[in-house]
């Protein structure tokens, strides 16, 4: 019998409604479709995470979602409680998480690195002691005029930005996935060529 490669994907995000819809939980939006297109419901954990767990069909991948059920910037203690029940190395642990370096609608997907003021990055980081995890970048843009970086990153999408929101949501699951079941290069090579 084969043993299964697990990998663990984090959503990163802020619990609660008033954060359900904002820019800074665009990593819980991508959790929450994977868990849709693979049936999956997420619960409370004994980690404290909210987790979900499934095995692709017709391959050796089992995958564990995960939304830290933690505000953002203290998101290092739920990643590292679900990878240690996990017996899971960082070198399959998947983070999903919004950038506003990025475009509205682009995709990136790197391994390490620094984390670019991302408050919830600089915890896993501090906390895990290491940075060399992959990072699933989901572009939210920059705020426009004077508005300050936190309250943009907590603003909801715009009238125009959420109709195009369900396609980059579901873009970025597809990229999480490709990661999972081709490698980072493979899904770099197809997401870093999207026009957003």
């Amino acid at each position: 019998m084969t043993t299964a490669t697990r990998f663990v994907v984090v959503g990163l995000g802020n619990p609660g409604p008033d954060y359900q819809a904002t820019r800074h939980n665009a990593g819980y939006m991508v959790v929450d479709e994977l868990a849709a297109d693979a049936g999956v419901q997420l619960s409370k954990h004994r980690t404290g995470a909210l987790v979900g767990e499934y095995r692709r069909p017709g391959s050796d991948i089992s995958v564990v979602l995960v939304k830290t059920g933690t505000f953002m910037n203290v998101s290092g203690a739920a990643v590292l409680a679900v990878l240690r029940f996990y017996k899971t190395t960082v070198d399959h642990l998947i983070v999903v998480h919004d950038d506003i370096d990025l475009l509205f609608d682009e995709i990136r997907i790197k391994v390490g690195g620094g984390h670019g003021g991302h408050n919830g990055l600089r915890d896993i980081i501090a906390v895990l002691g290491t940075p060399d995890f992959t990072r699933i970048r989901v572009g939210v843009g920059r705020p426009h005029g004077r508005t300050d970086t936190a309250a943009h990153v907590l603003q909801r999408f715009t009238p125009a930005e959420r109709e195009i929101l369900p396609t980059l949501i579901s873009d970025a699951a597809d990229a999480t996935t490709m990661v999972m079941t081709e490698g980072v290069a493979a899904a770099q090579r197809v997401y870093h060529t999207r026009k957003p």
